[in-house]
């Protein structure tokens, strides 16, 4: 299956997007640190799905849908603290919209392992 047709994929993109208007707020000292983190955090869960998707087998895309797993508690973690240190105001909707991505990979996670032909 291509990646792009998978609805964590899509959702992982969206967040992106999200993300990226997110951090135009804040204040310049963070361009390069948490700025940065958020950023990257957010990126990290699609490119896992994706790359690990074009791997040869189903066990290196489960590792890496369990990255992007990681990446989206980092990026949850890091837009708890910008609303923490008072950056952010709202941030309710978006944390939603990661655990629904959480979830999704998890149920990803799980239909490939009992495909693959052993429940881990």
């Amino acid at each position: 299956m291509d990646y792009k047709e998978l609805v964590v994929w899509q959702k992982s993109i969206f967040l992106v997007k999200e993300i990226y208007f997110l951090c135009k707020i804040l204040p310049k000292e963070e361009l390069y640190s948490l700025s940065d983190q958020i950023k990257r955090s957010a990126v990290s869960i699609a490119s896992n799905i994706a790359e690990g998707s074009g791997r040869n087998t189903t066990k290196e895309f489960i590792q890496f849908l369990y990255i992007a797993l990681g990446s989206a508690c980092e990026l949850e973690t890091h837009l708890i603290i910008g609303k923490e240190i008072g950056y952010f105001q709202e941030i309710e909707q978006k944390i939603k919209n990661i655990n629904g991505i959480r979830k999704m990979l998890n149920g990803l996670i799980n239909s490939l392992k009992v495909n693959n032909g052993r429940k881990q």
